[in-house]
């Protein structure tokens, strides 16, 4: 059993996995249910190191994580938040095993918007992620009211002044399919890449240029790509590879010039 700098109480580990309480651990302790390196222990403080010590309870081996990546396809009805006495949050469509991680979402998305939201306990990654000075850029699919082309896309290119006075940073849009309604309202299929998060953002861009989001789906974040074979509400962890390119990520630094 290790006493060295990454060791840990056995309680707070075991607590840390979902397994119980302080007080419920001491029982199972105390019941003889609980095994380090094959050693059966009496005591649910003592030291030990996760990352090399062979936890066991109930003759089942514990594998410790300190930080869970996961990738959730949003659902519009739900809120980016950890917690809500009114609204469902994104944390109720993860299972008890995942949500004792305490995990937030990185950055939010509008109740209505759907698509690509990451959910971390590591809380350094969610800041580099969300770092002004990054500018991580972040890619939408919307269908939006009103004819969208290429002036828009020159004036999105330069930058927009949103309602409140501030001028957003360059965007990309791109049209991707032009239609009209029974009433001869057109309507646009778009996808739009910016590099910053102001609220409701995309919605009050197009809206500056006369147009009106009708739906919302983000695709991508960074070097994050949604997985298109998740169904709506369905999560999974991140991949290696996905959390390397995340953490690897340096952004794309702009700015305005």
């Amino acid at each position: 059993m290790s006493t060295g700098k990454k060791s840990q109480r056995l309680d707070k580990i075991l607590g840390h996995l979902g397994y119980g309480t302080r007080s419920e651990i001491k029982k199972y302790v105390k019941q003889g249910r609980v095994a380090i390196n094959g050693v059966v222990v009496k005591d649910s403080g003592i030291q030990c190191d996760p990352g090399t010590d062979v936890v066991e309870l109930d003759g089942e081996r514990i594998f410790y994580r300190e930080f869970v990546y996961l990738m959730l396809h949003k659902p519009p009805g739900v809120i980016s938040a950890t917690e809500d006495r009114r609204e469902k949050t994104v944390l109720d469509l993860l299972p008890t095993d995942f949500q004792v991680f305490s995990p937030f979402p990185v950055g939010r998305l509008d109740k209505d918007t759907e698509g690509l939201l990451l959910l971390t306990n590591d809380g350094q990654l969610a800041h580099d992620l969300l770092s002004p000075r990054k500018h991580v850029p972040k890619t939408y699919e919307a269908i939006v009211l009103g004819h969208v082309g290429e002036v828009e896309a020159a004036r999105f290119r330069e930058g927009v002044e949103l309602d409140d006075g501030y001028v957003t940073l360059p965007a990309e849009l791109k049209v991707l399919e032009h239609s009209k309604e029974a009433d001869g309202a057109h309507i646009s299929r778009i996808q739009l890449t910016i590099s910053e998060g102001k609220f409701h953002q995309v919605k009050r861009m197009f809206e500056s240029v006369g147009s009106r989001v009708t739906y919302l789906k983000r695709l991508s974040m960074g070097p994050l790509v949604l997985d298109e074979t998740l169904p709506l509400g369905a999560f999974r962890e991140l991949t290696d590879s996905e959390l390397e390119l995340l953490r690897t990520y340096k952004g794309t630094g702009a700015s305005k010039s």
